[in-house]
């Protein structure tokens, strides 16, 4: 994908422009950080595998890209975090205020590109994207330190916040493609599958990998008193004593006992039950390629399945 993610990176760098020195400053400086960018490879790899190749993908794939940073942007403000990718976070860097604002900057801009590739279907899906985005962002809020969260309420955040924006970027691929509906309803569940798969792994890495690993600091999910997978599962299988423990971490976003609560999620079986359940998901989002046509596009996204889960970062 070489060839064609430094055609993406070319329009970001174009598209990312502006006369205000400190839009510009700010929205460069996240966007260089690099990260995974699947999303905009979610883009290419099916409108490649359903038989488009026209400059279009490019433009979105970008565009997807532009809205996670805009996510990114507005998360961080939220969470009150210090790291991401393994360097200060733009709002430790430039203050919330400055973050926000190039966070609303980098949406719009996004928006402009959707609307220059004039298909109603794409303002669609990634209008739909982003307005989901956006509950997701407000549900994660209203189950902050709640240790009483059920698994499904959850799952449903991931699904809005993180797997809403992996299954419109598969979408889009079957939509400049053209593709039926039928094909497209399948990229789009591979895409939320895989999102969802993401994210389970994301969480649990928070009690098993390291700081340097991860690019952000380890324990961050606890200090925001998020009610994570592996929390909710240690808490249903541990004694009564570690159940007080973690349900006093989440209420209070308390982190001094990390090391003892990570200890905890590993011993009940919680880190490798999270795992699983992110292997299912990326079982799902394998099925759900039985549409596409063998292609090495096909192969890649079948690798990603794997990928998904077997990461330590």
């Amino acid at each position: 994908m070489a060839a064609d993610m430094k055609e993406v990176d070319a329009v970001i760098q174009r598209r990312l422009r502006s006369d205000v020195a400190l839009i510009d400053q700010i929205a460069h400086y996240i966007i260089s950080a690099g990260g995974k960018r699947i999303r905009p490879v979610l883009v290419l790899l099916f409108s490649k595998a359903l038989g488009f190749t026209g400059p279009e993908r490019f433009e979105l794939a970008a565009t997807v890209e532009f809205i996670h940073t805009a996510t990114l942007l507005h998360d961080d403000v939220v969470d009150e975090s210090a790291l991401r990718r393994g360097r200060k976070t733009a709002n430790a860097l430039f203050g919330n205020a400055a973050s926000v604002l190039v966070g609303d900057f980098v949406y719009s801009r996004a928006f402009q590109m959707m609307v220059s590739v004039n298909r109603m279907r794409v303002l669609e899906v990634l209008a739909d994207a982003t307005n989901v985005i956006a509950e997701g962002e407000v549900l994660q809020l209203m189950n902050m330190h709640d240790p009483d969260i059920a698994v499904e309420d959850y799952l449903r955040v991931i699904r809005f916040k993180t797997a809403k924006l992996f299954e419109a970027s598969a979408r889009l691929g079957a939509v400049l493609a053209a593709a039926p509906h039928e094909v497209e309803e399948c990229c789009a569940d591979y895409g939320r599958s895989l999102g969802t798969a993401f994210q389970l792994v994301d969480d649990l890495l928070d009690y098993e990998g390291s700081t340097s690993e991860l690019g952000k600091n380890v324990g961050d999910d606890l200090r925001e008193g998020k009610p994570t997978l592996p929390l909710l599962v240690a808490m249903s299988r541990g004694s009564s004593a570690e159940r007080e423990l973690i349900r006093h971490a989440i209420e209070h976003g308390e982190v001094a006992r990390l090391a003892e609560i990570a200890e905890i999620v590993r011993h009940t079986g919680a880190v490798a039950a999270t795992r699983d359940a992110a292997r299912a998901e990326a079982e799902k989002a394998r099925e759900a390629l039985r549409v596409i046509p063998p292609s090495a596009s096909r192969e890649a996204l079948l690798e990603f399945c794997v990928r998904s889960v077997d990461r330590s970062s």
